[in-house]
């Protein structure tokens, strides 16, 4: 048996893993998804003071709530930036970290420093706009999702605090590379916010060359959202982790 923690990323909540959860519990495993503050079924906790250590927090009170250990980390999006400071941190908890068409940053960078500054700036500023310092959900189509699929996230998707977008994070590279990681690109449509990612995970100098020890690439031939659009896709990949 398994222990995943699902963390979802920007603009999502838990919500996003319903159809991920149901088969990973049903092939005898223990999944578990976060919901970070200010977002989804906690959007009313929006607040200008919620920042990058406050999501980080999020994702580990969840795995000390639920006595998660061996845990299978399972970080969307921008939530790499959290995946990777909780191998940091805690790396004698996870059993295997795996990115799915995440954010992979470099120590002391900010997720907003992986992104070309026109899109840095519209975020920043939409934020600065916002009474409670957040910005706006994109239109899902850039997620490759459609009809029922685009309609359904469109609903559900919530404004993403925006002090978690320019904090930087500071870790030890080698230790998290001393965790086991995967990097799932999804790669039809790619989104181009993870283009910096993408290159970074088959560079063999990323992190001074401790990312490629220990870690593997695979790919989805889906949008950004798999749980979503592939969800047995998904499920298929991670069950071969193990």
């Amino acid at each position: 048996m398994a222990n995943f923690l699902l963390v979802h990323g920007a603009w999502h909540g838990a919500w996003c893993w319903q159809r991920v959860l149901p088969d990973l519990m049903g092939a005898g495993h223990r999944a578990h998804a976060v919901t970070l503050t200010g977002v989804g079924e906690r959007a009313h906790l929006l607040h200008p003071s919620i920042g990058l250590e406050s999501h980080i927090t999020d994702v580990m009170a969840a795995m000390d709530a639920e006595e998660m250990e061996e845990v299978v980390l399972v970080v969307h999006s921008y939530a790499g930036m959290l995946g990777t400071a909780v191998a940091d941190r805690r790396p004698e908890r996870l059993r295997h970290l795996v990115y799915l068409d995440a954010v992979l940053p470099k120590p002391g960078e900010s997720w907003s420093s992986t992104h070309a500054s026109a899109t840095r700036n519209t975020r920043i500023a939409a934020a600065q706009a916002h009474p409670l310092h957040a910005f706006p959900a994109p239109d899902p189509s850039v997620f490759g999702l459609s009809d029922a699929d685009h309609a359904w996230v469109q609903r559900r998707q919530t404004p993403h605090p925006g002090g978690p977008y320019t904090q930087v994070l500071d870790f030890d590279p080698q230790r998290v590379a001393s965790v086991p990681r995967t990097f799932i690109n999804c790669s039809s449509p790619p989104l181009g916010t993870i283009d910096v990612s993408r290159l970074r995970m088959v560079d063999p100098k990323f992190w001074d060359g401790a990312w490629l020890p220990g870690s593997q690439v695979r790919e989805m031939r889906t949008g950004h959202d798999p749980m979503v659009s592939d969800p047995d896709g998904l499920i298929q990949h991670l069950l071969s982790l193990l």
